[in-house]
């Protein structure tokens, strides 16, 4: 992610021109890594958000609502006791680094006006966000770092705040008007001299400035010429002057193919050419609220269904083990005929056979050619013996054959669930869908109930809603439950039902209502949400299967989710996210 220096300094500008004199109105830690700020101004109130988020570290305005817990946890007490109700009266870029320091003005509890400095760290796993004193005192920290973490710095109660060891590279502000750049190292890229010798700038604008001195990114040094030497310093100089002014051109990349988000950049990106959509925002703190409002909510859903997927990757490992070893066992048993031979041979032959004998040779007359075989026998077992032996080796065999195809059609279906469980676990969005998907996985007994289900209350997950662009509704289940309740009981027979063709994803259905005739774009487009919604969501050209809802079936004791079709059509889509819609 390229939050570097560069797009710390551009949202120190925006934050500057909208917070300066702001109030600190309420103070809210809805994770525990992060915390939330209304700020009111004279004239619009804001809500800032600083996290620590070791993945998705950052500070911007943003419009979403998270959860707070009933009792606040003691940072947030700390910092409404210290800066609530208090005046933002600067906020600055420290050095060129990643780190912004509010300066806030507020009373304490003598009444006397004190500066308390509020300092949020942006630097990857090392984030933090700090607490200070007007005398740099650490009140307090989001993350306490002591000895057993870091020998260099600490940060705790008490110490001393001292801002993170420097750099041994060029400030991109510091350069004037010529730079140097250690290009000596042959079969580097000339994107990584140019990290290795300028502070502050990411890997994204690293290859961007080689990008517009040369219109490609894989430059090696060796290949430099003092002319190619001169446009990459050309080109860092022209950076750090729009640096310098504030001339930010703050824009989203997104990857055409798939609509996936990649980064985002302060300055302006060509390097994709035509692999890449580049959207331009206005606000820098817009792009980060919409850029990592979806990513931080992937990596939050991430952690917290960890546990899910441990169990279910465990026990699809164990049932594909399973289906190992029954499917041995089944090939195994396909010997069984030749036992029952043999039994069927020797109590033929009992007359001429004597005990002691270690093989019988004998004429197989199941055969027509009859050729003599050799049977193995147990010496110290009679001829008789030796032919109940094989019997039972039969009926063993049979007995192993009829059970084993039992298991391996009832493992097939266990596999087939928790394989679409785990699909829906990566397409959950809200803990609420995590809750839907563990009571389910409760009901099925893959997991234990530890809490009694009437004390514990969850908002109700349900179902996605979307509306093509004819105006039909499409709705789409999360998980397994809400697969059935869509597809049995929510829609009506004529509805239209659609799932990717031998790809594990959720149920998807077009309302028709009072109309029937359903448009091809809205099939496409309903298509393209079942696709999206699946295992197949980064691949193109995906098969998905549609039918009016009445050639849809569940068999009898078949898991949440399961069904089968007939008299369908398939349409072959590229997935794409859909615009969701408040049901």
């Amino acid at each position: 992610m390229a939050l570097d220096a560069v797009m710390v300094r551009a949202l120190v500008s925006e934050l500057q021109e909208k917070l300066i004199n702001g109030r600190v109105d309420k103070i809210h830690q809805p994770e525990k890594d992060e915390i939330t700020i209304n700020i009111r101004t004279l004239r619009d109130s804001f809500k800032l958000v600083l996290s620590a988020s070791s993945a998705h570290p950052r500070v911007h305005f943003t419009s979403a609502s998270k959860k707070n817990p009933i009792s606040a946890p003691m940072f947030c007490m700390l910092l409404r006791k210290h800066i609530g109700s208090g005046k933002i009266t600067a906020i600055e870029q420290v050095g060129f680094e990643r780190i912004i320091r509010f300066s806030i003005e507020s009373y304490d509890e003598l009444g006397d006006l004190t500066t308390k400095y509020l300092i949020a760290e942006i630097m990857g796993r090392h984030s933090n966000i700090i607490l200070t004193n007007q005398d740099m005192k650490i009140l307090d920290c989001i993350k306490h770092i002591d000895f057993t973490i870091s020998s260099v710095r600490q940060l705790l109660p008490g110490l001393d705040y001292v801002t993170p060891p420097a750099q041994d590279k060029s400030d991109l502000t510091d350069i004037e008007n010529t730079v140097t750049i250690d290009f000596s190292a042959a079969l580097q890229t000339a994107d990584k001299a140019i990290l290795s010798s300028i502070a502050g700038i990411s890997p994204l604008t690293a290859r961007e400035i080689v990008y517009r001195a040369f219109g490609r990114t894989d430059v090696k040094c060796g290949e430099l010429t003092d002319s190619g030497k001169n446009k990459i310093l050309y080109e860092t100089v022209r950076l750090a002057n729009a640096v310098k002014e504030n001339n930010f051109d703050a824009c989203m990349i997104v990857n055409k193919g798939s609509g996936k988000l990649m980064d985002f950049s302060a300055i302006s990106i060509r390097q994709y050419e035509s692999l890449a959509d580049v959207i331009p925002f206005d606000s820098v703190s817009a792009l980060l609220d919409s850029f990592f409002s979806t990513r931080d909510m992937h990596e939050r859903m991430r952690q917290k269904s960890a546990d899910l997927v441990k169990l279910l990757s465990t026990n699809i490992e164990r049932i594909s083990k399973k289906l190992v070893i029954l499917g041995k066992t089944l090939s195994d048993s396909e010997k069984k005929d030749k036992h029952k031979v043999y039994g069927d041979l020797l109590m033929a032959n009992l007359y001429s056979i004597e005990q002691g004998q270690i093989v019988a040779e004998i004429m197989n007359y199941y055969e027509e050619s009859t050729p003599v075989v050799k049977i193995p026998l147990d010496p110290q077992l009679t001829p008789s013996q030796n032919a109940q032996k094989y019997y039972k080796k039969y009926n063993k065999a049979k007995t192993a054959e009829i059970e084993a195809a039992k298991q391996i059609k009832s493992a097939k279906a266990d596999l087939e669930y928790l394989e679409s469980t785990l699909s829906a676990l990566e397409n959950a969005e809200t803990e609420s869908d995590l809750n839907a998907i563990r009571a389910e996985l409760i009901q099925e007994g893959y997991l234990n109930r530890k809490v009694n289900p009437k004390k514990q209350k969850h908002a109700a997950s349900k179902p996605m809603r979307f509306v093509t662009s004819d105006g039909f509704d499409v709705y789409v289940g999360k998980n397994n439950t809400q697969n059935d309740y869509l597809t049995l009981k929510f829609a009506n027979s004529s509805d239209l039902w659609f799932h990717t063709k031998n790809i594990h994803g959720s149920h998807t259905v077009i309302k028709l209502g009072l109309d029937k005739d359903v448009p091809k774009t809205s099939i496409y487009e309903a298509a393209q949400i079942a696709a999206y919604y699946s295992k197949g969501r980064d691949s193109s050209q995906v098969p998905v299967d549609f039918t009016q809802i009445k050639n849809v079936h569940k068999p009898n004791g078949a898991k949440p989710g399961m069904v089968i079709y007939d008299n369908y059509n398939t349409v072959y889509v590229t997935p794409k996210e859909p615009e969701k819609k408040d049901l």
